[in-house]
């Protein structure tokens, strides 16, 4: 246990601090600290099988998490739908993803391009820390 998380708890021993504030502080700690590697983090090397996105932030003072685990069979499945759609629906979804800031064509998404996808991706975590926020995006 480092010395900071262990002055907080003596803080909260000694009703200098209540839970929630210790509670608070600590979360504030980790935030700041580097991630430690943890056997969740190390898949053995094979294929991929989820695609997750793992948020971890301070809503209104209070820690907030989102983790969402996408099955990748599930964009699989989505771009080879994506090839019984009539050319004129994807021309009409191509104009409003762009009109809502979202510049991706899916007329250019082939299923052999969503599998070198999946392939780096598998290879890759993207981490972003923000001041009251860290994302993470992987591959297990």
């Amino acid at each position: 246990m480092n010395e900071q998380r262990r002055d907080i708890l003596d803080m909260l021993a000694e009703s200098k601090i209540t839970a929630g504030e210790a509670e608070r502080l600590i979360a504030a700690l980790e935030s700041d600290q580097p991630p430690a590697a943890s056997n969740r983090d190390v898949r053995p090397k094979g294929r991929a099988k989820y695609l997750r996105v793992v948020v971890d932030a301070l809503e209104d003072g209070e820690p907030a998490r989102v983790n969402v685990r996408v099955p990748l069979q599930l964009l699989r499945a989505g771009v080879r739908m994506a090839a019984l759609i009539p050319p004129q629906a994807l021309d009409r979804a191509n104009v409003e993803l762009s009109r809502s800031g979202v510049p991706f064509d899916l007329t250019q998404l082939k299923p052999e391009q969503l599998e070198a996808l999946v392939e780096h991706l598998d290879e890759m975590t993207v981490e972003v820390d923000a001041p009251d926020a860290k994302v993470r995006v992987f591959c297990e």
